[in-house]
């Protein structure tokens, strides 16, 4: 960092100086409504600056403070981040306030992304993946100044990030470990934290925005869950993760993957597979885990965030998910239609098209794990549904069509069926062509 005198100690000290000049006196506080004059203070021209933002958290309100900021003291950013999410997040390019970019995915700003470097007001330095950006802020894309976001702070600067964690303690060690300036932005200050997920010592300014930040819904909203992604879910479940017994794995934020995780208890149980596949995950909390979850099949969840709508289900489940040390948000009491403590149970209907026509399968009940099939509108149902234990005893469905073809091939009416098909093939050969003349056979080809 030594090409930006703001890498240098004597940079640091100097933008330090400014800082507590904004900051409310003897604390690292800086009113919301300073917060461009605070990164005035703290950004040089050529700084190269991140700022947090991935698909569903965002530091909204210091991204609102840098696209406001004056191009004529502040211009010529390198911004380096894993999404353009927000429009300030190339308004700052619009207005000359930053020049380059690095990032990993642009998301609902793509068009407008691709209309400013067409216009040459912004430069590419290059696309990465979430895991390479991360790397190279720790070695040659190490930012100046750093702008994060977390749930609460205490007026050390000590930071709670809660469940949505995400990138924040990498972008606040990669620049505070090479005396970089790092400005927080919280939605309160408190007197005592939960946990500290970030220390003081790495944070030279907090900004409490009074509000909650930016955080979008994904699969609380709608899983975007389909027949199609349905039947890709049956494909890849019987052709990869049953061949090859695949335990441990990373869904990574995905629509097919979540139609995976949720018939796992359904028709991953009926292929004999609970337990045996998909035990350990690398994903966010996303609520069709739910159904497997209580199942009893899933070891453990390792997350990068959080899901809104999944942080009570989360603090419940600490043998599941990794929650962290600490006073963790208490849970209050939810009662049933029946006054009862309510048990969680997950219900969901899913289109599935197999070899024996479409069918449904529905219903969870709990550790029981029953499939209810329902037939085709129109179709008649002779026999009640069959439970698990008897699918798997071979006494329903696939098991009775094994038995009967067993039979078939013991009395050699197998055998006898394909030599008389073998006939009426070669009597259509011989009828296209104009004889009439069959093959020999014998009683025992037409029994």
């Amino acid at each position: 960092m030594s090409e930006n005198p703001g890498g240098t100690a004597n940079g640091r000290d100097d933008r330090r100086a400014r800082l507590r000049s904004v900051c409310d006196a003897g604390t690292k506080i800086c009113p919301p409504e300073r917060a461009t004059a605070l990164l005035e203070a703290i950004i040089a021209p050529a700084d190269r600056v991140t700022i947090e933002g991935d698909n569903q958290k965002q530091a909204d309100l210091l991204a609102a403070a840098l696209a406001n900021v004056d191009p004529a003291r502040v211009h010529g950013l390198h911004m380096v981040q894993s999404v353009l999410a927000l429009p300030q997040h190339l308004s700052v390019f619009e207005r000359g306030i930053a020049r380059r970019l690095d990032f990993a995915f642009a998301g609902p700003q793509s068009r407008k992304l691709a209309q400013l470097v067409e216009a040459g007001r912004l430069q590419i330095g290059a696309i990465h993946t979430y895991l390479e950006l991360y790397a190279r802020m720790m070695v040659d894309l190490t930012p100046h100044v750093a702008l994060v976001v977390a749930d609460k702070a205490d007026r050390d600067g000590n930071l709670y990030t809660g469940p949505n964690t995400e990138d924040t303690p990498t972008l606040v060690e990669a620049t505070a470990f090479r005396r970089g300036i790092v400005a927080a932005q919280v939605n309160e200050i408190v007197e005592h934290l939960p946990r500290v997920d970030v220390p003081g010592d790495w944070v030279d300014a907090i900004v409490p925005a009074g509000r909650p930040y930016a955080i979008e819904a994904l699969f609380t909203r709608d899983p975007k869950i389909r027949e199609g992604k349905i039947l890709m879910a049956m494909m890849a479940i019987v052709a990869v993760y049953e061949r090859y017994e695949v335990r441990r794995l990373n869904h990574g934020i995905g629509y097919a993957t979540a139609a995976i995780e949720l018939i796992l208890p359904t028709f991953g149980v009926a292929r004999g597979l609970s337990g045996k596949i998909a035990t350990h995950f690398v994903l966010n909390p996303h609520p069709t885990l739910i159904p497997t979850i209580e199942a009893g099949s899933v070891e453990s969840v390792y997350c990068f965030g959080s899901e809104l709508g999944m942080e009570r289900y989360m603090a419940a489940h600490a043998d599941i998910f990794p929650v962290g040390r600490g006073r963790q948000p208490a849970l209050e009491p939810r009662a049933g239609a029946g006054g009862g403590p309510l048990r969680l149970r997950p219900l969901h209907r899913c289109d599935l098209t197999d070899r024996c026509r479409r069918q449904q399968l529905d219903r969870h009940e709990g550790p029981h794990r029953r499939v209810r099939r329902r037939p085709q509108h129109g179709r008649r149902c002779a026999r009640a549904p069959a439970s698990e234990p008897a699918m798997a005893a071979g006494r329903s469905g696939g098991g009775r069509r094994a038995a009967r073809a067993q039979a078939r091939r013991a009395d050699g009416r197998d055998e006898a069926a394909g030599r008389l098909a073998e006939l009426r093939r070669a009597a259509r050969r011989l009828r296209s062509r104009g004889e009439s003349r069959l093959p020999a056979a014998t009683g025992d080809d037409l029994r």
